[in-house]
């Protein structure tokens, strides 16, 4: 069995009308949707394992980490 080391991804979640939104910033085209917070998460981290393991298929390069930040603006609306 290879040992894979493990990485650290950002992920963010929201919330709207029909459930929850999920998407990982570094990887381009990385998202998915649940009906709970739980299911939006299992589901960010199967569509991750497939977006890599796609990636390692292609002989492509994984990309690292860099850092995410989340910051809340205020808008006048």
């Amino acid at each position: 069995m290879v040992s894979m080391k493990k990485v650290l991804f950002g992920v963010v979640v929201e919330k709207d009308r029909s459930g929850y939104f999920a998407y990982c910033p570094q990887l381009q085209g990385c998202y998915t949707q649940g009906k709970t917070y739980e299911k939006a998460i299992h589901h960010i981290k199967d569509a991750i394992r497939l977006h890599l393991d796609d990636r390692r298929s292609k002989h492509e390069n994984i990309p690292l980490p860099e850092s995410v930040s989340v910051t809340t603006l205020e808008i006048a609306a």
